[in-house]
């Protein structure tokens, strides 16, 4: 435990009695008398090292220190205490509040169980036998896990602010566990595959990487890795055919995914339309609606052992005929029997789709039963020229052959997805040739769409194989540019061995994991690592930098890490096994974007890979990050701040939020409520580059006057400023769009096109 400061002699409130007669009840049910310089020690303790003067945390507190007030009472009214002294000027409280409530765990551990940190071989003992911990963890013997034990730094637990302390508490650990016995053992069952002379070494290097917080585990990995039969993939991909067999296997496999906490995306583009046949029945069909209202039961019902609700994103291509009325499904009005409110809309758009609707043509919906019947074309598969060849084809024949179609104009249609969008966020956008272009597998399959969190994807075949895919981040806020290459070695052999650990939740998955051993290395807390060099988004060049070594680097690792394992199973055929490298460029495309310097890196990567193989198909993936980076201490993932500091609304009160370097960065840290979006996309545009993968890009619009125009207070966003930074993003090559959120003013009704209110809200 850290030292303690000295006590001083600043006042408490003035007891009632005389402390002398003041009997405090500590946590395991005794009385002792009150020792105010106790009291005084804890708080020195918390303040040390802090902007925050103790001082001012014991004027404020207001426990009135009778006779039975209990050591819990005195604790949260300190951490109330500190919280309620937080500001923008003073951000350092919500660290004091965050060691004090790590404090109170430190204090409950200890009587619970007998000890806080110093034997951490018995608590691995402990937790075996009664199956809180894997069994796996029996493979490390005493003494090595006395080795382990000895690189526990309690100090780091103090590195948590209180959001960040509260949320590892509550979220992550199990019962009578310390944090920092949890990250050592996530450390040593993640090298547990590895050869047993170099499991330590290996084990060690990971637990300072997470410890440290340069490195953060996903959610289902530190929640799960520790306990028995655990999944630790947090992205997964199915896709129903158009068939019962496969629709309640779909249902069902849906079900097992959201059981574990992963989320699920789900493609039913296969599946007919409403008013197709059925046995030869025509008008007979329901559509894909009935089976994405089982898919958003299905969310309901298996609530992840009752933390939250299951996580689904169903999408669909925008060729399809019930489009429009799965635009509306999330509507209030309408027959609520084909609403589906807790799923998350997802629309796979194509170029030609784009392209129409830059230049105001009309769109073809159609049902993918009938296309598949007359013309023997399974339109959900292609992509790129081969879907423009077979769209060509389908039009031609409408009336003739294709009988249930509907003709729309595609910037209607796409002013119906914006006017959904601004009112509920969604539908998600997930470019289908942009992401399909970049797949390296196109030997093996296609893409169908994206997962919940629009990063993550790969090949995709109804009951064969579904897309399952691990993460990791980088926090770039607490790394230095001398330790990017080794923590990206570390995140991408880390996430390999996870595919080794993990229990699939179902076939498909498991078949994927060994197929193409798809992993997903992200970074968080860009934001901070802007600010700390003064820079901001609008440094395109820097950023390109950053993400161009963190691509190198871990493609360079799983390389590496080929050499020693051995290739994913269907590397041959593969864009990697041509000598194209990250979204499938060829060299040619890096001799035209690199100085020659970094040119040669590549090009030697290049060889060896065709030489050495890679172990992973997918390798970078920048997930959203939220929850994580609360513990973390680090903004969100790649995008700005929302704002600077702001009060989060929690269970207990309000908590206040800001990002780490706040205190010395205020004004380099800029809000993303009040950023030119198209500023965000170029951002964007310029990491994906790098990312092999996706990234999760949330936009958001500030719809009240003067915030983009400062030279026009009166002017406020129109819908057509929403539009051209949607085809922006599909320009600059963006995969796809997450969120679309909107700080709102009430009159907001502008249009795409003068004189037209399809984007109003």
């Amino acid at each position: 435990m850290p030292s303690t400061l000295a006590a001083t002699s600043t006042p408490f409130p003035t007891p009632a009695v005389p402390a002398s007669q003041i009997e405090v009840l500590r946590r395991d049910g005794t009385k002792t008398q009150l020792d105010v310089t106790k009291i005084r020690k804890v708080v020195n303790w918390a303040c040390a090292g802090l902007d925050a003067n103790p001082i001012e945390l014991e004027a404020g507190l207001t426990t009135r220190l009778r006779s039975g007030v209990t050591t819990r009472e005195i604790q949260d009214n300190l951490i109330d205490c500190a919280l309620g002294m937080c500001s923008p000027q003073e951000p350092d409280w919500r660290y004091v509040a965050g060691r004090l409530h790590i404090w109170s765990l430190w204090k409950d551990t200890l009587v619970r169980r007998g000890y806080q940190y110093g034997n951490y071989a018995k608590t691995v003992a402990t937790n075996v036998k009664s199956h809180a911990y894997d069994a796996r963890m029996s493979g490390y013997s005493d003494a090595e896990l006395e080795v382990a034990g000895s690189w526990i730094n309690p100090d780091w637990d103090l590195d948590y602010d209180y959001a960040g302390a509260v949320l590892l508490t509550k979220r992550y650990l199990l019962d009578d566990e310390l944090p920092q016995e949890a990250l050592l053992t996530c450390a040593l069952l993640l090298a547990s595959p590895e050869k047993p002379e170099n499991r330590l070494t290996w084990a060690r290097r990971f637990y300072e990487a997470i410890a440290t917080r340069k490195l953060s585990l996903a959610t289902p990995i530190l929640a799960n890795l520790r306990v028995p039969g655990g999944s630790l993939s947090s992205c997964f991909i199915t896709s129903m055919d158009d068939n019962l067999e496969s629709i309640f296997e779909t249902l069902t496999d849906t079900a097992r995914i959201s059981k574990n906490g992963g989320g699920v995306g789900v493609n039913v583009s296969r599946i007919r339309a409403t008013g197709s046949w059925v046995m030869g029945k025509s008008n007979a069909s329901g559509g894909m609606i009935p089976w994405t209202k089982l898919l958003n039961d299905t969310a309901i019902a298996v609530n992840q052992g009752g933390r939250r609700a299951g996580a689904v994103t169903v999408s669909l291509d925008v060729w399809h005929m019930d489009v429009p009325e799965f635009l509306e499904c999330q509507t209030e009005n309408g027959d609520q029997r084909r609403k589906a409110y807790d799923i998350f809309p997802q629309l796979v758009v194509t170029d030609e789709f784009m392209r129409r609707v830059e230049h105001r043509e009309m769109w073809t919906l159609v049902d993918p039963y009938e296309v598949r019947t007359k013309l023997g074309i399974e339109l959900a598969e292609l992509w790129g020229e081969a879907f423009e060849n077979a769209y060509a084809e389908i039009e031609a024949k409408l009336d003739d052959t294709i009988q249930l179609y509907k003709r729309i104009d595609a910037r209607e249609l796409f002013k119906e997805i914006m006017k959904s969008q601004v009112e509920t966020g969604m539908p998600y956008l997930w470019f289908k040739d942009t992401a399909n272009r970049a797949n390296p597998n196109q030997h093996e399959g296609y893409i169908p769409g994206g997962n919940l969190c629009q990063e993550s994807w790969s090949n995709v075949k109804p009951g064969e194989e579904a897309h399952t895919c691990n993460l990791t981040s980088l926090n770039l806020a607490n790394i230095e540019q001398d330790e990017l290459e080794n923590l990206c070695t570390i995140a991408v052999r880390l996430l390999d061995n996870t595919i080794e650990l993990t229990e699939t939740p179902f076939q498909a998955s498991t078949t994927h994991n060994a197929k193409y051993r798809t992993i997903g290395v992200g970074a968080m807390g860009l934001a901070d690592w802007l600010a700390k060099r003064r820079l901001s988004y609008k440094n395109l060049d820097d950023i390109d930098l950053l993400f161009e070594d963190i691509g190198y680097h871990c493609t360079k690792a799983s390389m590496e890490l080929s050499k020693e394992r051995g290739a994913y199973p269907v590397f041959a055929g593969s864009e990697w096994s041509k000598g194209h490298l990250i979204g499938a460029k060829s060299l040619s495309w890096y001799a035209d974007n690199l100085e020659s310097d970094k040119l040669d890196r590549w090009t030697q990567l290049s060889q060896d890979i065709q030489e050495f193989g890679i172990r992973n198909s997918h390798i970078t993936a920048i997930a959203p990050n939220t929850s994580s980076s609360l513990v973390q201490g680090c903004t969100a993932s790649i995008l700005p701040t929302y704002s600077r500091f702001f009060y989060d609304k929690w269970a207990k009160g309000t908590v206040p939020i800001a990002p780490p370097f706040v205190k010395d960065y205020f004004w380099f840290y800029p809000e993303n409520k009040s950023i030119d979006q198209r500023q965000i996309v170029k951002a964007v545009a310029t990491m994906q580059k790098w990312i092999d993968t996706g990234i999760s890009m949330e936009l958001i619009f500030n719809l009240n006057a003067g915030v983009y125009f400062p030279d026009e207070p009166d002017r406020s966003l129109k819908a057509k400023d929403i539009f051209d930074t949607l085809i922006l993003a599909w320009k600059e090559g963006c995969k796809a769009i997450y969120y679309i959120r909107t700080v709102q003013r009430d009159d907001f009704k502008e249009s795409v096109d003068e004189g037209c209110t399809s984007c109003a809200n």
